[in-house]
């Protein structure tokens, strides 16, 4: 498995490092990053076709977060410059990862959720599958702070020879009250239902206030789990994240 850190200070040049991994995914090389993202907003495929979609790339540019449009579906996701994100990618085809849970949707989701969970509560965090209503980037495979807020989202790619489950993760109260800020006129101007007081993180969960320990316990998590077979290969971007 190639494991990648840190990141690019543009968002379009730092997203090129992730297609590289899907892209050595399909010649047969996992890959995996957990990493802060620089600044910015992420519009999924349905947000494009909102007739409000131009009015909330202009709200997200406004407040200093870039709007870009990714890949993966669902909603727009903010990532203020301290929230976590990972991206494991993997080959498909001969049957890899069939005895592990990893040869359909449902089971790299199932894995997944598993995995991230794992990690937050080994740091301390008391956190469950699920979400409260009208939380940011709705979907079936999210995890809250326990009868709190959305602390991750997970989300897939999938294509012919290769499939990359990512996700993101709030750890700091700070950078849920960010989220929120940015994300209610956002959806608003998709006529997307928001509440901002469902954004959870994981310090609100009982685990730490610092990225930093979250982001090692989650990549070592997804290292030592059900996704690779072989002693990582580390590189590193110029700046850390």
């Amino acid at each position: 498995m190639r494991v990648l850190r840190g990141h690019d200070p543009g968002p379009e040049a730092d997203r090129e490092h992730t297609a590289t991994l899907l892209a050595n995914a399909s010649d047969g090389t996992p890959g995996l990053r957990v990493w802060t993202p620089p600044r910015q907003v992420a519009f999924g495929r349905r947000d494009v076709r909102e007739p409000g979609f131009e009015r909330a790339t202009w709200i997200a540019a406004e407040r200093g977060f870039e709007p870009i449009e990714r890949d993966v579906g669902g909603r727009a996701v903010a990532y203020s410059g301290d929230t976590l994100a990972f991206a494991h990618a993997f080959p498909l085809g001969d049957g890899f990862g069939d005895d592990r849970g990893l040869g359909s949707i449902s089971g790299r989701y199932e894995r997944a959720s598993e995995t991230v969970l794992g990690a937050l509560r080994g740091l301390g965090a008391d956190v469950s599958r699920g979400e409260p209503p009208e939380s940011f980037c709705p979907g079936d495979h999210s995890v809250r702070a326990a009868d709190g807020g959305k602390v991750a989202g997970i989300a897939q790619r999938v294509r012919g020879d290769a499939a990359l489950v990512a996700g993101c993760v709030v750890v700091t109260e700070g950078d849920a009250r960010r989220l929120a800020d940015i994300t209610a006129p956002v959806y608003d101007a998709l006529g997307v239902p928001f509440d901002p007081e469902t954004v959870g993180s994981v310090a609100d969960a009982g685990g730490p206030e610092d990225s930093n320990p979250v982001a090692r316990v989650l990549e070592d998590a997804f290292v030592d789990g059900p996704w690779s077979d072989s002693d990582p290969q580390i590189d590193r971007i110029d700046r850390d994240g």
